[in-house]
């Protein structure tokens, strides 16, 4: 029993990490893209681990019907039986633990239904990533009306440009809606992995929309045209990441969903 299970859960995992990787882009929901090759070839050699453990025949199980010895091969065995079951080393292997069977979960997971991506749960319950200084300065920005930019960007400009390029500028910023607990306004937020997800850190830019009485739905992807919320020292880190929402546009969630990058898909 403990081979079948062995077996089992080795193709298991196996056969789901090929399922994210080979026919959707659901493995984007923990990992990053480059890391893809790295799972196709972790599904393969599980899988194979798994084909190899089901067909294996070593161990006792091969000496099951072993006639060579004749008496002495039977008192042998006895004596073996004896010591297993008398002798302070004997101890039974062949059982599976219990526990071990919670294991099949996790595994029937990525084969049946992939667990769901982070979102507003996640962002709004850890802190937004510390925006990285900018040293080499701020390239001029293009006449481009509405300016597109990542939420790095729109707070880089905030906070760190002395030159206030960003004032009276209307931006377009994308990502998704985490709600904000006071109930002033709401974020438009980004998850970015370094890695996968377990490194993941969050990116928010708090939006006042004024021409709604409601906010947006958890996890829908925005694309929010305004201008910077003007507050504290424009330039300065006493100016707030925040913005005045003139037009919120729905958009489908870009492929490109766990950076702070331009969305790939057009919305």
């Amino acid at each position: 029993m403990r081979r079948l299970l062995q077996s089992m859960l080795l193709k298991l995992t196996g056969l789901g990490l090929l399922r994210i990787t080979l026919f959707s882009d659901t493995y984007l929901r923990y990992v990053k893209p480059g890391l893809r090759p790295v799972l196709i070839a972790s599904g393969v050699v599980l899988l194979l681990l798994g084909v190899v453990a089901a067909f294996s025949r070593t161990g006792n199980g091969g000496h099951a019907h072993d006639d060579h010895g004749g008496d002495d091969g039977h008192e042998a065995h006895e004596a073996h039986a004896h010591e297993g079951h008398g002798g302070h080393d004997g101890h039974d292997h062949s059982g599976t633990p219990k526990i071990a069977w919670l294991l099949v979960l996790p595994a029937l997971s990525l084969l049946l239904f992939a667990p769901p991506a982070l979102g507003a749960y996640t962002a709004a319950r850890s802190g937004a990533k510390p925006v990285a200084v900018q040293k080499k300065g701020f390239e001029p920005l293009p006449a481009t009306s509405p300016l597109p930019l990542t939420l790095t960007d729109f707070t880089k400009r905030v906070q760190q440009d002395r030159s206030r390029a960003i004032q009276g500028r209307t931006v377009r910023l994308t990502g998704f809606v985490t709600p904000d607990a006071t109930g002033d306004g709401w974020y438009l937020t980004r998850i970015i992995f370094s890695c996968c997800a377990a490194d993941s850190q969050t990116v928010k830019i708090h939006v006042y929309d004024s021409g709604s009485a409601e906010p947006p739905a958890a996890n829908s992807w925005l694309a929010v045209t305004g201008t910077w919320h003007r507050a504290g020292t424009l330039g300065t880190t006493s100016a707030p990441a925040a913005l005045d929402a003139r037009l919120t546009t729905p958009i489908a969630q870009p492929i490109n969903a766990f950076t702070d990058d331009l969305p790939i898909t057009p919305g």
